[in-house]
């Protein structure tokens, strides 16, 4: 595909509109009361999964524009011990530790905005890309979703179902897939739903010990061709265990050519770096492949992006 046959599918598979001139939430939209309702109908066993990696220096950051969380203590017990607070508590014995932490917002496991990405200074809904500033995002901020993010969860484990530890970097995650796995495990996608997709690259990572190469480089991931699936199938939102949701090498002349696709015209919201390994072995021991998805944003106001711990709770 060529840039021009990624624009015309974007126009193809838009919601500008659908919701209002004025939308900032996308597809979120189709998370109706109804719908989070039934979905916390769905906690039975009283199990629950953070779905975040660790923010710490260890990964997966190593190299580009991104860097991991630098984590400082600004007061510590060690200080503390040696008389820093002294002067300012002289008549008690209580003392306190206090930190700050310095990171992109989407170093580690996090949602993009609607404000992520966009073309012809536009980004979703026709929102001028010009009101993303130095101040942050003006319109399609990420605060904007603090109170959107609960609905069904439904996982799709990719690597299961085709039998294997991991799909390699470069593998396409295609319609035929998404559905012969919800097939294999007894679960059916629908509207609202927030579709978590496993590709095991974070599996490979941590078998060989290292991260080099997953922030960035090649990884599996949705093909761009699943664009039609994810739009007619009116989810909520989707997020994969990968750096980008997407395969890379991208399948089109274009960077990110999906992202431009579902974030820009859809108003999709995706999730990535996703840890999706112990959901996955717990389902495979149960059979229960949906659960209560729970996954608000920091509301960072005019933020394009937002660390999370979202949770899967069963």
């Amino acid at each position: 595909m060529d840039e021009n046959e990624v624009l015309a599918m974007g126009e193809r598979f838009s919601n500008w509109g659908r919701w209002g001139a004025d939308d900032e939430v996308g597809t979120l939209n189709h998370i109706t009361p109804e719908k989070v309702r039934d979905a916390a109908a769905l906690v039975r066993q009283g199990k629950s999964f953070g779905l975040a990696i660790p923010f710490d220096s260890q990964g997966p950051q190593t190299g580009g524009r991104r860097f991991n969380p630098i984590h400082l203590m600004v007061a510590d017990g060690a200080s503390a011990a040696a008389g820093a607070q002294d002067s300012r508590f002289p008549n008690s014995r209580f003392r306190y530790a206090d930190d700050v932490i310095t990171m992109p917002l989407q170093c580690a496991t996090q949602w993009d905005a609607y404000s992520h990405v966009f073309y012809d200074n536009q980004m979703y809904n026709g929102h001028d890309s010009r009101l993303v500033t130095n101040n942050g995002a003006a319109k399609n901020g990420i605060e904007k979703l603090r109170d959107k993010i609960v609905s069904r969860g439904v996982l799709l484990d990719i690597p299961r179902f085709k039998k294997t530890e991991w799909m390699e970097p470069g593998y396409a995650v295609t319609i035929d897939d998404l559905d012969g796995c919800a097939a294999s495990q007894g679960v059916a996608v629908g509207t609202g739903d927030i579709v978590l997709v496993r590709t095991g690259h974070q599996t490979m990572c941590r078998k060989r010990g290292s991260w080099e190469g997953y922030a960035g480089g090649d990884a599996p991931g949705l093909s761009l061709m699943t664009a039609s699936w994810l739009y007619g199938k009116e989810i909520a939102a989707v997020a994969t265990d990968t750096w980008g949701a997407e395969v890379r090498p991208n399948e089109a002349e274009a960077y990110q050519p999906l992202h431009m696709v579902v974030i820009r015209n859809m108003g999709l919201l995706v999730g990535e770096i996703f840890f999706l390994d112990e959901l996955a072995e717990d389902c495979a021991r149960d059979g229960v492949y949906d659960f209560l998805f729970v996954g608000p944003p920091l509301p960072i106001t005019g933020a394009v992006g937002s660390p999370i711990n979202p949770m899967a709770i069963k």
